[in-house]
């Protein structure tokens, strides 16, 4: 039932807005998205980004469980306020950037919610270390320069220590806590 409600819904919209009516392969817009991390030392709040995320997602809109998401992150370029913030994440206590210079997202399954959500079922990949990872989006279909694009945004709490990402001093959750935010506000181009 769930099924024909989806495709009932989801058919006339993309044929009112022309977007493709069978599988198509989405890519992310770097210049305008971005994926963010917000964590915090001794109380204080803190964010930082991940740059030049790649990603690609092959959404088909009359079938909207059937998905694959790729996302690849390099860790490298990350970009933060401080120097020696960055050198403190990239060292081998925390990302070990050199041994594990990028992260990745992989999903094969989506749950359409409603008209404008649904949720991404797949793992995430940090430090060699692969754990499940649910992402519920919210999604606008636009038109942008004549072109139609996918905006989607998400936030998920990760818990780094389960990822490696806290060895040595770095493993004490006294200074900075286990959780981190991962938010993610990105546009997606067909190709």
């Amino acid at each position: 039932m769930r099924i024909l409600f989806s495709r009932a819904v989801l058919a006339p919209l993309m044929l009112f807005i022309g977007l493709p009516a069978q599988a198509a392969t989405w890519l992310i817009d770097p210049a305008e998205s971005r994926v963010f991390f917000k964590y915090s030392y001794e109380g204080t709040p803190y964010q930082g980004e991940f740059k030049n995320v790649e990603a690609t997602f092959e959404i088909d809109p009359m079938s909207p469980g059937s998905c694959e998401f790729s996302v690849t992150i390099p860790i490298a370029e990350i970009s933060v306020d401080s120097p020696e913030v960055l050198d403190y994440l990239l060292d081998l206590e925390l990302f070990d950037v050199d041994q594990f210079p990028t992260a990745s997202f992989k999903a094969e399954k989506c749950t359409l919610q409603s008209m404008n959500s649904f949720v991404s079922d797949g793992t995430l990949t940090i430090r060699d270390e692969t754990h499940p990872i649910s992402f519920p989006f919210e999604f606008e279909v636009e038109l942008y320069d004549g072109q139609v694009r996918f905006h989607l945004t998400s936030e998920v709490t990760i818990q780094r220590l389960d990822f490696g990402v806290g060895q040595g001093y770095w493993a004490n959750t006294a200074a900075i806590p286990n959780d981190v935010i991962v938010s993610i506000d990105i546009y997606a181009t067909p190709q």
